[in-house]
């Protein structure tokens, strides 16, 4: 080979840009039936249960529910059984998970979720129910740290996904669970009071 090429390819090398990071959404279903194997269950008759489920790529779902009421992981979880995290009312989530996930060349990470649940918000009247963007960080396989980011109302609020992709995009990689503040976005009614325990 001309030693005049060797430095001349090393020089176009160097200049060219490397692959740019993207985000891009994907889409999983949530079937407890048909995606899920159970794992635990109460054996005090109250129908709790706890559930692992078919995420995306390999990143499980975990579902631990009970007393009407659900809370899910994304990822892979820690050590010890993750926090509890729910809406105080009556609550389920939907059947459908966006994913948000970098891509950079061949390599996809998930590093968020956006899911839809509906929450009972009128003790009296159990048909009364919000619908709530749930943004959520998903534990990776060497930081396993997961949590809600985000409370996006969709009642009355048209620009309710929009919003969700921004917090999952701008917020969650710098987000620390445990001390960092999930942000709250209302639509025509508040966020319904959620709990972390």
């Amino acid at each position: 080979m001309d030693k005049r090429i060797v430095p001349a390819l090393a020089a176009f090398l160097l200049a060219a840009p490397a692959a740019a990071e993207t985000i891009e959404s994907a889409y999983t279903d949530l079937d407890i039936k048909r995606d899920c194997s159970m794992f635990d269950e109460s054996d005090e008759g109250d129908g709790a249960a706890s559930f692992a489920c078919n995420g995306y790529l390999g990143y499980p779902v975990l579902i631990y529910s009970g007393d009407l009421r659900d809370s899910l992981f994304f990822g892979f979880p820690p050590g010890e059984a993750p926090k509890w995290e729910s809406f105080d009312g009556f609550n389920a989530a939907g059947p459908k998970i966006e994913w948000r996930v970098l891509v950079n060349g061949e390599k996809r990470i998930p590093f968020a979720t956006i899911h839809r649940w509906s929450v009972s918000t009128d003790p009296e009247d159990p048909d009364v129910k919000t619908e709530v963007l749930v943004v959520e960080k998903v534990g990776q396989v060497d930081h396993r740290e997961g949590c809600a980011v985000g409370y996006v109302v969709a009642t009355g609020n048209a620009k309710a996904n929009e919003t969700a992709r921004k917090i999952a995009d701008e917020q969650v990689r710098g987000f620390t669970c445990g001390a960092d503040e999930p942000v709250q976005v209302e639509g025509s009614v508040g966020v319904p009071p959620f709990s972390r325990e």
